[in-house]
């Protein structure tokens, strides 16, 4: 790498690191503002249900703890609505401007999270009890719903931003069909814990609709506000589609080979709960150890048997795959980077965030 494609690359980290620290507090407020309490506040004597309803959101969001106090937690990594608000900027508008349809992307993706962890039977997210772990699930199912509901609200608020009309309703439309396709990859995703045979093409196109739909949609969300022009907007679109696929690759592989301390899940976490993810798919279809490895999966399992499994997974070259699997989206987001900024996009924040999301370890 010569010196001067270096100095490009510490100047574009550098502006990206900044432009997250210059909107990633404008965005906390926002989403404050739409999940504002809709009665009386904490400090009232009786603690309405109404205050838990919105403080079980909070406390989601990272912003309060178990005891409705102000906290300091893990609130996540806000990729989707950075990447909104780094599209936006990118294509000459303002990011401001798109501020509520970044908060309703977040807080849509939140709202998935509370159901994963009832669905999946998570206990612990972000290194803190997850919400139906502390107040039961019917609970934490509705202060999912309530937040999906707010998440609307949210996109709404684009008019006070003074966004034209035609460019909010086709920001919802975009965000409506988003909802639909992340359902139809969380339906696949518990149905094929029902199944023996899951294919990896079947897998991929799992999470083209649970993951990389949104974050395909977030930034064409960015670049419809920005006005930039269709094919602009759907090069856009193509890139946020590979770097969702590329973020779920990964997190497929930490689900496995994460460093517990870092990812705040046990070791092997995805192989206990037998999760059919991409490096576990590919070593079930293997032909030399893929009838053991089913065998073996369909016996009791715990943490003593992890170092038998996770051999099977060696010889089977399932984190290669999984790796070539994750470089192969990578390439495909540049290229569609290039296609919508051109020359741009070799010192785009937007390619240093997706530059960052290689080799993460959580």
């Amino acid at each position: 790498m010569t010196q001067m494609k270096q100095e490009e690359e510490i100047t574009t980290e550098g502006e990206l690191s900044g432009f997250i620290g210059h909107w990633l507090p404008k965005l906390e407020v926002e989403m404050q503002k739409v999940l504002q309490y809709r009665s009386d506040g904490f400090d009232t004597p009786h603690r309405s249900t109404s205050n838990l309803h919105y403080g079980m959101m909070h406390y989601h969001m990272g912003w309060v703890d178990e005891k409705m106090q102000p906290a300091i937690a893990g609130a996540g990594k806000r990729l989707r609505p950075i990447l909104c608000l780094l599209a936006c900027s990118e294509l000459g508008g303002d990011p401001l401007n798109a501020l509520p349809a970044a908060a309703a992307i977040e807080l849509l993706h939140s709202f998935s999270l509370i159901h994963d962890d009832i669905e999946d039977g998570d206990e612990v997210r972000r290194h803190r009890p997850t919400l139906w772990k502390i107040w039961g699930i019917p609970l934490a199912i509705n202060a999912g719903d309530g937040m999906f509901t707010m998440a609307f609200e949210a996109i709404q608020r684009l008019a006070q931003r003074g966004i034209a009309a035609e460019v909010t309703l086709h920001a919802l439309k975009l965000f409506t069909r988003t909802c639909a396709e992340l359902t139809e990859g969380q339906h696949l995703d518990i149905s094929f814990e029902a199944r023996d045979a899951v294919s990896v093409g079947e897998y991929m196109r799992m999470i083209e609709g649970k993951t990389a739909s949104l974050i395909g949609t977030t930034i064409e969300i960015g670049a419809l506000i920005a006005n930039a022009n269709p094919a602009q907007t759907s090069a856009l679109q193509r890139f946020g589609q590979s770097i969702g696929l590329e973020f779920q690759i990964q997190d497929d592989i930490l689900g496995i080979w994460g460093d517990p301390k870092v990812t705040g899940k046990a070791a092997g976490n995805d192989i206990l709960r037998r999760k059919k993810s991409l490096p576990l798919l590919y070593a079930l279809n293997h032909a030399g150890v893929g009838e053991t490895l089913q065998a073996r999966l369909k016996q009791p399992i715990d943490e003593g048997d992890l170092p038998e499994i996770l051999e099977m997974l060696v010889e089977a070259g399932a984190k290669e795959f999984a790796t070539e699997q994750l470089l192969f989206q990578h390439e495909n987001a540049k290229n569609a980077l290039k296609e919508a900024l051109g020359d741009r996009a070799q010192t785009s924040a937007l390619l240093a965030l997706a530059n960052s999301l290689l080799g993460r370890d959580a």
